[in-house]
């Protein structure tokens, strides 16, 4: 009796055990199941422009890309303020550049001599100046990024003059169209200025409302490409095209 009590018992905390184990495995299983369910209708999200990067990480990351998402409030609406008051002194009171600078560098010049001069009778240090310089390196690798950037400019401006990609042809001629008017509309600091503001505001818009400009942005981009397979193939496929790389080669 006592050896059959014995192993009634030890029956009893093995279901425990393993009915205990079967349900944590479940519940791990289960887990799994809804963290990959959750990742496959994260990846199925449409986003603008197929970014597949945090907003942040687009802007490049770092200091600017802080500036531009008003990460510090304070720096950002600096920024903004000088930007504006820029602006509202040559467009609104018809301030000109060359003059403001001869201004400025007076009046920090005459400050400067005059500290220098007045520290041996205030018996205060002078004006601690540093010194300037545009080191050599600095200088070969911004000409060399900007060599680079006219350069690939110069390509896809020959690639599109040679008839080869019709839909960038389009584009670029659209965009040039859209610059042209804006510019007859206002001039350059004002067209400079628009765009900053554009720049200050529109991503840290989109960052704050990302899934809903996104689920717009989806059905726009469904109705364009409609419109597009439709004018491709009654007007652009008409067009003759010019001679491809393959052809010459």
């Amino acid at each position: 009796m006592a050896e059959h009590k014995e192993e009634s018992v030890m029956d009893k905390i093995s279901e425990k055990f393993h009915g205990s184990s079967s349900s944590s495995s479940s519940d791990s299983d289960g887990e799994g199941k809804s963290a990959s369910a959750a990742a496959a209708v994260k990846a199925k999200i449409y986003r603008l422009f197929g970014r597949e990067k945090p907003v942040h990480s687009v802007l490049g990351g770092g200091k600017p890309a802080d500036l531009f998402l008003w990460r510090n409030k304070k720096i950002s609406g600096g920024v903004l303020a000088g930007a504006t008051s820029i602006w509202l002194l040559f467009e609104v009171l018809e301030y000109h550049l060359l003059t403001l600078f001869c201004h400025c560098l007076i009046l920090t010049l005459g400050t400067l001599f005059l500290w220098s001069n007045a520290s041996a009778f205030i018996n205060k240090a002078p004006p601690n100046i540093p010194e300037v310089k545009i080191t050599e390196d600095l200088a070969v690798n911004v000409a060399r990024s900007l060599r680079y950037e006219i350069n690939r400019g110069f390509a896809s401006l020959r690639a599109i003059g040679q008839g080869r990609d019709l839909k960038k042809f389009l584009i670029v001629i659209a965009g040039l169209w859209i610059l042209s008017a804006l510019g007859s509309c206002c001039n350059f600091l004002t067209l400079f200025y628009i765009v900053f503001m554009v720049l200050y505001t529109v991503p840290v818009l989109y960052e704050k409302y990302e899934d809903k400009i996104d689920a717009f942005g989806e059905k726009a981009m469904v109705e364009l490409k409609k419109y597009y397979a439709i004018f491709d193939e009654k007007c652009l496929s008409k067009i003759p095209k010019g001679p491809s790389k393959d052809k010459k080669h």
